[in-house]
């Protein structure tokens, strides 16, 4: 009995010893994990370039759509799309709300709605430069969803992407790199004055302030894409056509979507190539999120996810909604690898000027600009003078 109590005993400190030592690793661990998140958020500023070019993809696609539009904005968005009745009752909350009214009040006229198209242009061409933006990015949100949501049926998917995107852009310093913004942060700023130097870019929150909100706009956006992808891969499967593997036939022999008869009838001619796209878009869909974790499956992950926004693009006719998902996919992007491909872009353009200085011919004496030739004549002159007189 006293040998059993004894076991009982001892068995009772080990129970208490492994649950204390356990509670204790498992505190350390959430202390190590916190410390972590506290490091990565506050201590510098991630995917800086990756958010720059996504800030310029964006601006290029609210550019290149306004643009491609523009002989039809009267019947997308002006005075003759006042037939489809979304004018006196939009379908959408945002024409309802002032601060997006805007276009609303100017579809009317013609002219004035006009200058309302080229103004949001202007902003997107801005953007994309990364002149101001600080500012220019809030006047371009607001304005382009009082334009885009005064015709809701000519959206799409991509536009409530490309409204989420810039409305969180805007908590980020997404004109840090590749910017005019970024070009006149680096001048030391010369005035004593408080807001001149703010005008020229001095920073006016505290850098751990400006780094979470930057880190957090970076988190929000890898949940946003991957909730699109997963939702979109979950629901794929649920349908018969992608469980049968015929799915990306159908959509390609549409004429609202089929824009290039000849690349749908060439890529849909092999049936185990349908299968491929039908199954493995769901695949990739569905396992993006987990393969970010890993440098390898990231790389493997956005190859795949570029080819399957370019094929959407081409194949579909949806440019803009591709471009848009793009853009959210660039910050996965590490900033050496932007920096190496800024690199090599440059070094490229640079050969390229040397090679074509190489194969021009060198200048002959009658291509001598005219500036140039009395100083020539001169010295010839004198020459031949001097030689005269010996």
């Amino acid at each position: 009995m006293q040998r059993a109590g004894a076991v009982a005993a001892r068995a009772g400190r080990f129970l208490l010893l492994s649950i204390r030592t356990l509670l204790a690793g498992g505190i350390a661990l959430v202390g190590r994990i916190l410390a972590f998140c506290e490091t990565w958020l506050t201590e510098a500023k991630h995917a800086r370039y990756g958010i720059a070019v996504m800030r310029i993809i964006l601006g290029f696609t609210g550019l290149g759509l306004l643009l491609s539009n523009f002989t039809a904005r009267s019947y997308l968005y002006g005075p003759a799309s006042f037939w489809n009745g979304e004018h006196e009752t939009p379908k959408s909350a945002f024409p309802d709300i002032w601060l997006f009214g805007l276009g609303r009040a100017l579809a009317g006229d013609l002219m004035a709605f006009t200058f309302y198209y080229l103004l949001v242009a202007a902003l997107a061409a801005l953007l994309i430069l990364g002149w101001r933006t600080r500012i220019v990015l809030p006047i371009f949100l607001v304005l382009w969803i009082g334009l885009i949501e005064l015709n809701d049926a000519s959206g799409d998917q991509g536009d409530n992407a490309y409204r989420i995107c810039l409305f969180w852009l805007m908590f980020a310093d997404s004109a840090g790199r590749l910017s005019l913004d970024a070009r006149r942060r680096d001048r030391r700023p010369s005035s004593r004055s408080r807001f001149v130097r703010t005008w020229q870019g001095e920073r006016l929150l505290p850098a751990w302030l400006g780094n979470t909100a930057h880190n957090l706009v970076l988190v929000i956006l890898t949940a946003q894409v991957s909730f699109i992808y997963a939702a979109g891969a979950l629901y794929k499967a649920g349908g018969d056509p992608w469980a049968e593997g015929i799915a990306v036939y159908a959509p390609l022999q549409v004429a609202k979507f089929g824009t290039w008869p000849f690349l749908s009838d060439l890529v849909t001619a092999w049936a185990p190539a349908v299968v491929l796209a039908s199954w493995g878009s769901i695949l990739l869909q569905m396992s993006f999120p987990f393969m970010l974790l890993h440098r390898f499956t990231r790389v493997i992950a956005l190859v795949g996810i570029l080819g399957f926004h370019v094929s959407i693009g081409v194949l579909m006719g949806l440019p803009w909604f591709s471009l848009a998902m793009v853009a959210i996919d660039a910050i996965f992007v590490r900033d050496v690898t932007w920096q190496k491909m800024g690199r090599a872009v440059r070094d490229a353009w640079r050969r390229a000027g040397r090679d074509a200085d190489a194969q021009a011919p060198p200048p002959s004496s009658d291509d001598e600009a005219p500036a140039h030739r009395p100083a020539r004549e001169k010295k010839e002159a004198r020459a031949l003078a001097g030689a005269g007189r010996r």
